[in-house]
């Protein structure tokens, strides 16, 4: 399985005691959603859990669905083997499809 991930752009990750991330929860929250930030709460120094966007997350769970693993893998072998068509033609059969429906 290969996912295109730009390397350019880092993902921004903050350390941050957990006694820091309660004072400042709402501005900590605001930052993973808007800008995309990660941050690891540590207790005593150890760190206990991660925060990041919920849609990254459920992004995350969905990858380790076995299901869902193998059709973007089928779906990579159809994009390498060129089994694909543009969007656009996708587009025009849709609003043909809904043209004639509309006719009757």
């Amino acid at each position: 399985m290969s996912i295109n991930v730009d390397q350019s752009k880092r993902p921004t990750v903050h350390r941050l005691p957990l006694t820091k991330a309660r004072v400042n929860l709402g501005q900590v929250v605001k930052r993973v959603h808007v800008n995309k930030e990660y941050f690891i709460l540590e207790k005593d120094g150890i760190p206990v859990v991660g925060i990041l966007d919920a849609d990254e997350l459920e992004d995350y769970l969905e990858l380790r669905d076995p299901k869902a693993r193998r059709a973007i893998e089928a779906s990579n072998l159809d994009i390498a083997a060129g089994r694909t068509k543009p969007a656009e033609d996708l587009l025009l059969a849709s609003s043909k499809t809904k043209a004639k429906t509309t006719k009757r």
